[in-house]
């Protein structure tokens, strides 16, 4: 049995070690022997001259065979050791062959072996460079995700730790961060990848800026929402050296391409400072913040600012204030620089708390029970006073009223001399024209 073009031919395809593989054909021709020989136990070797396998059989050394299977007489193991004689053991050739099924046994046992070698030699090579950020070629949609292609080694990116929304066409780059490298492939694929978690965002930072690489400028806190918004904190390292502006770059030029990379998701750059105030203000950002006054131990903050400005520091579905309070670890409680209640609202972990509608009836309860009126000069009337002031305004309203009718009646007596007027008046004009001609 000739092997030498099979396992040539997968040290060069495959890039195997070749003693390796030649392990592995021995493994599967001695399961293929032995799944039909049970009682036998083969010895299996592999001449690298001709490239034949030789299926051998220890057998011992009798002057009178008994068992053909485990004896064999003097004269015949001198064949094979001239040195041979009763009571020793040598290895003889097996004349028996295997059939087709014993065959296909060996197939499946090589096939294995080779994956696993396969396998592992993916597993040495790739991880080393577990948590960093690889480049593929988007092969194939899939159910479950996007099949990548990483040189020859097809890589998976679930859906899961993909950007929400995201469109990957077929044959387009992507970089993404090596998550996990299995020691067995699932299914055809042994690497993972993420485009989902900040680390991506934090990695692309390391790759753009040489800055973040070389350390000058530290990323000391990054909350994110795929497909949304990143909030980051960094930090110069050099007071020469402006951490957001070199994030930043001239015209937006190094801070593009890593927008590029997330689609339509944004990020926030905030310079880091150690009063918590401007950090909790300058992380709700794009609102424009009047007031922050920290609670307690440095856990809660009330955020003062205008009404138009409630929906930026809110975000859409609450996420920007949600990430506000990721990165700054504290709850935030907003309220209208008026100061009014209707307008607090509170987030805890970046989940809104809205006023229940059983605590907002015991206000309506309270408001109604209340003795006083209230005025707009900030003075207060009793219950007897108002009867009195109700009691005086509607005799005030009675009196009038009769002077009202008294009024009428008289001006209906009296007779009407309109007619009369009208006639004086002509004949004084009529006087007065003789005299202008």
């Amino acid at each position: 049995m000739n092997l030498t073009d099979v396992i040539e031919g997968l040290v060069e395809e495959r890039g195997l070690d070749r003693d390796q593989v030649v392990e592995i054909v021995r493994e599967g021709i001695r399961a293929a022997y032995e799944k039909r020989f049970p009682e036998i136990e083969f010895t299996i070797s592999y001449n690298n001259r001709t490239g034949a396998v030789d299926v051998m059989v220890e057998k011992e050394v009798v002057t009178s065979v008994q068992d053909d299977d485990h004896q064999i007489t003097v004269r015949r193991a001198r064949v094979h050791d001239t040195k041979a004689k009763a009571g020793s053991k040598v290895l003889v050739p097996f004349a028996d062959k295997v059939g087709r099924i014993e065959i296909v046994t060996a197939k499946q046992v090589i096939a294995s072996k080779i994956k696993e070698l396969e396998c592992q030699a993916i597993y040495d090579e790739y991880i080393e460079r577990q948590g960093s950020i690889i480049s593929g070629t988007v092969h194939k949609r899939e159910f479950s995700g996007h099949s990548i292609k990483i040189g020859e080694v097809m890589a998976l990116l679930p859906k899961s730790y993909s950007i929400p929304e995201e469109n990957l066409r077929v044959g387009a780059p992507v970089r993404a961060v090596l998550r996990e490298v299995l020691p067995l492939s699932q299914g055809e694929y042994q690497l993972i990848l993420d485009r989902a978690t900040p680390d991506f965002v934090q990695k692309l930072l390391a790759l753009e800026i040489p800055e973040v690489f070389e350390g000058i400028v530290e990323i000391k806190k990054i909350a994110r929402i795929p497909g949304y918004k990143t909030k980051i904190i960094v930090m110069s390292n050099s007071p020469e050296i402006d951490p957001v502006g070199t994030c930043v770059g001239v015209g937006g030029v190094r801070i593009k391409p890593i927008l590029k990379e997330l689609g339509r998701e944004k990020i926030d750059l905030i310079g880091h400072t150690e009063v918590l105030e401007e950090l909790v203000r300058h992380s709700l950002k794009p609102a424009e913040i009047d007031k922050v006054e920290i609670h307690g131990d440095g856990n809660r903050a009330t955020v003062w600012l205008a009404q138009d400005q409630r929906s930026y520091a809110i975000g859409k579905m609450g996420q920007n204030i949600a990430l506000a309070a990721r990165l700054t670890g504290v709850e935030v409680q907003l309220q209208d620089k008026g100061g009014t209640k209707d307008a607090e609202l509170e987030l805890s972990e970046g989940l809104l708390d809205l006023p229940s509608s059983q605590a907002l009836a015991e206000t309506d309860d309270q408001s109604s029970e209340e003795p006083f009126d209230t005025i707009s000069s900030g003075e207060k009337i009793t219950q007897d006073e108002r009867e009195e002031n109700e009691g005086q305004s509607t005799l005030e309203q009675e009196g009038l009223k009769e002077v009202a009718e008294e009024a009428e009646e008289a001006a209906a007596a009296k007779p009407k001399d309109t007619g009369s007027v009208v006639d004086d008046e002509q004949a004084q004009r009529d006087q007065i024209a003789p005299d202008e001609h």
